[in-house]
């Protein structure tokens, strides 16, 4: 069993209530500093009590995705997002201001703190008293989308599934049942359309209102600063995107030729794009959660002793809520527990291959979370998502070898492999369009309903969306952007998942090459949290921090060239 650290500054079992919360930032803010030595305690002690606060909050998110029909449970949830995060705020401004303030700041070991420093000056810089009730109303507004979504199902027969369960018969066979299973997916998530609509044009002003506020012209340059992008910029993102549409989506074209012509078809419908084209039934991997767990466990342990025990920590302390089911949130997530030095892995699984890929992938998080647990401060375990989804997406890839766990017949190991690496390429494009369409949005903020639904349409078809003949079903295709949760609750954080896919492909070329060096770099990179910048990570675990047209084409041709081992 674990337990959560010991408590050198904070109270044990701190209940979180406003009145317990305050003399302890009061106290930090009024603290005499006479030493670096005592700022670095200070350093500490702040740590420590921002490590409780975000436990707890982390607590009552994963209850409420858990069951987003308890109002109990939302309360709870409010609660902190609206009585304890806005009032903590200008605190934290007022302790950073100490800090950066403090006549031993510049004492403090450069290479030890560069880059938390770098943050903490950020933060400054964006801080604005007015933005608190607005960012409020915003993390209470934005979790709606989860309780719109949470709650969807649909009737398939005589039977009633959640839309991850009703997407698993998207892999049949039976063209059919594949076309009736997408209609209605698709119809139950157009029920919403126009109250999800509602919902963003609300969180798109708040947004807009915030970057106003801190001096920007818009959201988009706003968050590249807040989500403290040092390393890249707007344009390096469009030349990403032009890099993947030269690059990739030409081989995804290639892809659906073959499938096209496999399955026998004039054209390909949206509900033709996961069946298996050699016509056998989907795969499936395990029967339940509880063997998705065992067998996940048993696969990292293949790999390594390490990862296996992790797996197996979580296990023993139920830290995992892996199944679909009628009024739980969409989605999966690794939640790490700041105290615990653990994460929680939420997911819905429906019995399918895909499933199997989600939880490899939130099972490299969880990896990440244990080797960060013992960094000094909380704060040098708050990855940036570059670094962050480069441990899940890499985990996805090197435990591919040791699938036989799941897959005894070798010929539906090679299918499996087969659709990953598939998935691995068709990643990027998707990537590209979700991110451009956040920039179109945000500097475009004053736009209707339907400018967005046309800038959708025409990024998307740029990608890909013309391989798949939407006809009949325009409206389905105008409202794709809805199922993406990223675009309502975290703004801007998606085209990292492009750049760490890229490192993804490079740290399994090294797993590939030499299994044991590969995966020692990689472990090491984890273990640097967010002490070092993006490009001494990446260098630690061997790669480049590179999206360029070059890079991008040299690591599609590695993964073509493993396909076609396949």
């Amino acid at each position: 069993m674990i337990h959560k650290k010991a408590k050198h500054y904070i109270p044990e079992n701190l209940e979180m209530k406003w009145e317990n919360l305050e003399p302890l930032l009061i106290e930090l803010r009024d603290r005499q500093i006479n030493s670096v030595e005592e700022l670095e305690h200070w350093l500490r002690d702040r740590s420590e009590f921002e490590a409780a606060i975000e436990e707890d909050f982390a607590w009552r998110y994963i209850r409420m995705t858990c069951d987003t029909v308890s109002e109990e449970l939302l309360q709870n949830f409010q609660y902190f997002a609206t009585e304890i995060e806005p009032k903590i705020a200008p605190y934290s401004n007022e302790l950073n201001e100490k800090l950066v303030g403090s006549e031993y700041f510049d004492k403090l070991d450069n290479d030890k703190y560069f880059v938390y420093l770098r943050s903490i000056k950020k933060s400054l810089e964006l801080f604005r008293e007015e933005n608190i009730p607005i960012q409020t109303e915003i993390q209470v507004e934005q979790q709606k989308y989860q309780s719109i979504t949470g709650g969807m199902s649909v009737h398939i027969g005589d039977k009633e599934f959640t839309l991850e369960q009703a997407a698993a018969i998207l892999k049949s066979p039976d063209r059919e049942k594949r076309q009736e299973a997408w209609e209605k997916i698709t119809g139950r998530r157009l029920e919403n359309k126009q109250e999800l609509d509602k919902l963003f044009d609300l969180l798109r002003v708040l947004r807009h209102k915030v970057a106003l506020n801190a001096g920007f012209e818009n959201f988009r340059d706003y968050m590249f600063q807040a989500l403290g992008r040092f390393d890249y910029s707007p344009q390096d993102c469009y030349s990403f995107h032009e890099a993947i549409e030269l690059e990739v989506v030409p081989v995804l074209k290639e892809q659906a030729e073959k499938r096209k012509a496999a399955l026998g078809l004039e054209a390909l419908k949206p509900w033709d794009t996961d069946v298996d084209i050699t016509g056998h039934a989907p795969l499936k991997p395990f029967q339940n959660g509880e063997e998705l767990i065992e067998k996940s466990i048993q696969c990292f342990s293949n790999i390594s002793r390490y990862l296996g025990e992790r797996l197996e920590i979580m296990k023993e302390n139920k830290l995992f809520d892996v199944e679909s089911r009628k009024g739980k949130a969409p989605g999966g997530y690794n939640y790490p527990l700041a105290e615990t030095g653990a994460p929680f892995i939420f997911m819905n699984s429906a019995n399918t291959f895909r499933d199997l890929t989600t939880m490899v992938h939130e099972g490299g998080h969880a990896v990440h979370t244990f080797l960060t647990a013992d960094l000094e401060l909380n704060d040098f375990k708050h990855c940036p998502s570059e670094v962050a989804e480069l441990a899940s997406m890499s985990m996805e890839l090197i435990s591919m070898d040791n699938w036989d766990v799941f897959f005894t017949d070798p010929e539906e190991l090679k299918r499996a492999k087969r659709d990953q690496l598939i998935d691995v390429i068709k990643t990027l494009p998707w990537v590209a369009v979700v991110d451009q369409f956040q920039h179109w949005i945000y500097t475009n903020p004053d736009h209707t309903d339907e400018q967005r639904s046309e800038a959708w349409v025409q990024i998307y078809e740029r990608f890909g969306a013309s391989f798949v003949d939407w006809s009949g079903n325009k409206e389905a295709e105008i409202n794709l952007w809805q199922k993406q949760l990223h675009i309502f609750e975290v703004p801007f954080y998606y085209i990292e998942y492009g750049m760490a896919q890229l490192g993804a492909i490079a740290v399994w070329k090294n797993y590939k090459e030499n299994p044991e060096k590969g995966l020692q770099q990689y472990m090491d990179a984890l273990k640097l949290g967010y002490t070092k910048t993006i490009k001494e990570i990446y260098e630690t675990a061997g790669i480049k921090f590179d999206f360029s047209a070059d890079y991008v084409k040299q690591l599609v041709a590695f993964v073509k060239s493993e396909l076609e081992k396949l």
